[in-house]
């Protein structure tokens, strides 16, 4: 028995340290906890397992071109409801809160800039908002891109984070912009002024099968998901078991879909030193 018969342990209450909000982030691959200010020095690339996390639109330009050297195109553009689409959310209520949400009018910005100093026309689709999938607004922005870029005789680069393919909420509205662009880039060809298509994590569906497919020079991020329809589907419609790594960025280097991998922080002077050659 304790002596005086008090108990033999203390036990002592500590209030647990409150940690701010915003201030760490948790890799989504490999669970390691990121100060946030180093993760974005490291260009939001996870330093343990090399993950690429996912950009805005804005956060892309900023990375790619020189310094306040971006005028945007179409700012104000915004979508209509042709279809008057009605579910457990309208449409121009996801619009609205996916506005709200990222800041964006729609899911693409397009602009002109200078890249190393070379003046280029670039368009960024961003995944935050509604999977940065392609309805009306976002084939007539790329498409206003590609001609005022063959216009002025410039490089294209498109840079795409699209896991929604074609916006249904707007049916064939949405489905016409995959040939809309693809001819754009068609005139822009012809021209020959090149077009870079650079694939981040996701581009699936009818963003690959239109405009980011069909490239000069295909760059794709680490390990990014390409492909026109997710393993999921396709391992349940064909009811085989799909090889490891389909359809990352890497099982499409081997297969000859894409040109070359690139890491992030590689990616501007990789970009600069492409268009030095291809001009």
């Amino acid at each position: 028995m304790a002596l005086f018969g008090k108990p033999k342990y203390t036990i002592v209450r500590v209030k647990k340290k409150e940690i701010p909000e915003g201030i760490w982030t948790k890799c989504e691959v490999c669970s390691e906890v990121l100060y946030n200010k180093t993760l974005e020095e490291n260009f939001k690339v996870c330093p343990k397992c090399n993950y690429h996390f996912v950009l805005g639109a804005y956060e892309r330009i900023n990375l790619l071109l020189d310094k306040d050297t971006f005028e945007e195109y179409d700012r104000q553009m915004v979508s209509a409801d042709p279809l008057s689409f009605k579910g457990p959310k309208t449409y121009k209520d996801k619009i609205a809160q996916d506005q709200g949400s990222t800041g964006l009018k729609d899911a693409v910005v397009t602009g002109e800039g200078l890249l190393e100093g070379d003046k280029i026309i670039i368009a960024v689709t961003d995944s935050r908002f509604i999977m940065g999938s392609m309805g009306s607004v976002v084939g007539e922005k790329i498409t206003r891109a590609i001609e005022a870029a063959t216009k002025a005789k410039l490089p294209v680069i498109i840079v795409s984070g699209s896991g929604g393919g074609a916006r249904m909420y707007e049916g064939m509205y949405s489905l016409m912009q995959m040939a809309k662009t693809c001819a754009a880039l068609s005139y822009h060809h012809k021209a020959k002024l090149p077009f870079i298509s650079v694939l981040t994590n996701p581009t699936m569906a009818g963003v690959l099968a239109s405009f980011a497919g069909i490239g000069d020079i295909i760059i794709a991020e680490p390990k990014a998901l390409i492909g026109f329809t997710g393993p999921r589907v396709i391992e349940q419609t064909i009811r085989q078991k799909l090889p490891p790594g389909f359809q990352r960025s890497e099982f499409l280097l081997e297969h000859g879909m894409v040109d070359m991998i690139v890491h992030r922080k590689n990616l501007k002077t990789v970009l600069s030193q492409l268009l030095d050659y291809l001009s």
